[in-house]
């Protein structure tokens, strides 16, 4: 005799096991009925967060900047009841540089990004690869970066119906615009020293 087929928990209740998570912790959604949980992200990891997001203020409408609006590690509800965390994510935004009090008030946001930066360590680089950029592409995200502060890369991703086509590597200390923004930035500035 068969086996019932086992029910997949709907989308609310795996957010609501997220949200139920204790400090600390965090959960994504990247596979059918499947939380990912994860512990904050670590001292590099922050880090390189935080020098990319500053490197581009000059496009960040919030810092005074123009053409996008940034958020670092915000919850976003992608196709097919998938929920992300990227490390940074950035949407295009209008000559008024501002985005509707809705989109930015609501958690998870569900407004497609146009950019999603994942920052690879050992224990994330094998699901940001294998399952975020193809849940991104999928969703319509045009640009993703995956930055690996260890090797001292930033690969640069177009996706195009779908499709993921590498358009553009960074390797070590650099200065200039990378796509899909204006800003010159200094790759150096994103890298940890060990000692």
């Amino acid at each position: 005799m068969a086996s019932p087929a086992q029910r997949i928990a709907s989308f609310d209740e795996l957010y609501q096991a997220i949200q139920a998570l204790p400090p600390g912790l965090t959960g994504e959604i990247l596979e059918p009925g499947v939380i990912r949980t994860m512990g904050r992200p670590g001292g590099a990891h922050r880090y390189g967060a935080r020098a990319i997001l500053r490197s581009l203020g000059g496009d960040d409408a919030w810092d005074g900047g123009s053409g996008w609006w940034f958020e670092q590690e915000a919850e976003i509800r992608f196709l097919q009841n998938r929920l992300a965390v990227p490390d940074v994510s950035a949407w295009r935004v209008g000559a008024d540089q501002r985005l509707p009090p809705p989109f930015v008030l609501v958690n998870p946001l569900v407004q497609c990004p146009d950019f999603c930066c994942e920052l690879l360590s050992e224990s994330t680089k094998k699901s940001d690869r294998e399952l975020k950029v193809p849940l991104y592409a999928a969703a319509g995200v045009e640009w993703i970066w995956l930055v690996d502060t260890e090797a001292h890369l930033v690969e640069v991703l177009r996706t195009q119906g779908g499709a993921v086509q590498t358009v553009d590597t960074v390797a070590g200390d650099v200065q200039r615009p990378i796509p899909p923004f204006a800003s010159v930035v200094d790759t150096g500035r994103w890298w940890v020293s060990t000692p």
